[in-house]
């Protein structure tokens, strides 16, 4: 079984840093990984790249030949690796032995994993062929600056994690870049009854029932959760880590290596 995690959240909250930031991580500890790459739009690296859908179809070539806009022309290279599932990616997995670790550093388009089927086939794809995948949602802990941010925050993380049903590991990133973590502190243990006050006293009364059913929503269910992660620390990048590999059990079927020795002669 090949294990993957697949790198998703909004533009700017910090995929590609993950990315480079775990491989230099696993490099240190001995472990291998493979970096993919499947931003059409992307120009540059700090990690080795494993696999590159730009060999596929690029966003440049894409916009010039059809006239699309970044947008378009992004979903446009999506569904196009959509069409090539069977051709491409299947060809490129056969390079990777059974119990490698791929790593997909995704699009920031939001469309993709909230509502557009490209990534939740391209899961499916990656079951087929005897993957073990995590999603992996990052999203900016400087965003988290007010509870109606932090309830965007989690729905936008649902809304992914209902699309590609997936274990999910949800991350606060950029966390060297806090300036108060205590203020991040409280979405990351919160309150629920601090959160529906804060939340009513910002908004019309006659969303107090939405309220009480969103903040119910992340409380008693326990659907929504966040991991911080802060770069700077090997600690918090190995507890992020572990936390997938037992989503996916990552490990859990290898084989015990016992080591022979002589025993030492009386």
């Amino acid at each position: 079984m090949g294990y993957a995690q697949l790198v998703i959240g909004p533009a700017g909250s910090g995929k590609s840093t993950y990315c480079s930031s775990l491989y230099q991580h696993c490099e240190t500890i001995g472990r291998r990984i493979h970096i993919v790459n499947l931003d059409p739009a992307a120009e540059s690296f700090d990690y080795p790249v494993a696999m590159d859908i730009r060999e596929l179809i690029s966003l440049e070539d894409v916009m010039e030949e059809l006239k699309l806009g970044p947008n378009g022309g992004l979903i446009y290279c999506m569904e196009h690796l959509e069409e090539n599932l069977d051709d491409w990616l299947s060809e490129e997995l056969n390079n990777y032995l059974d119990d490698d670790y791929l790593v997909f550093d995704c699009p920031g388009q939001i469309e993709l994993f909230s509502h557009v089927p490209v990534l939740r086939n391209f899961v499916d794809h990656l079951k087929r062929n005897n993957f073990s995948v995590c999603g992996v949602y990052l999203l900016d802990s400087q965003f988290m600056t007010d509870v109606t941010k932090f309830i965007s925050g989690c729905m936008a993380s649902l809304s992914a994690m209902v699309q590609l049903e997936l274990p999910h590991v949800n991350i606060l990133s950029k966390m060297d870049l806090v300036t108060n973590k205590r203020d991040i502190e409280d979405y990351l243990n919160p309150e629920p009854r601090v959160l529906l006050s804060e939340l009513n006293q910002r908004m019309a009364p006659q969303f107090e029932k939405l309220n009480k059913s969103l903040i119910e929503l992340v409380d008693e269910y326990s659907m929504v959760s966040f991991l911080p992660l802060d770069l700077r620390k090997e600690s918090s990048i190995q507890y992020v880590l572990s936390q997938i590999d037992n989503c996916i059990q990552y490990g859990e079927d290898a084989d015990v290596k016992v080591k022979d020795f002589d025993p030492e002669d009386d």
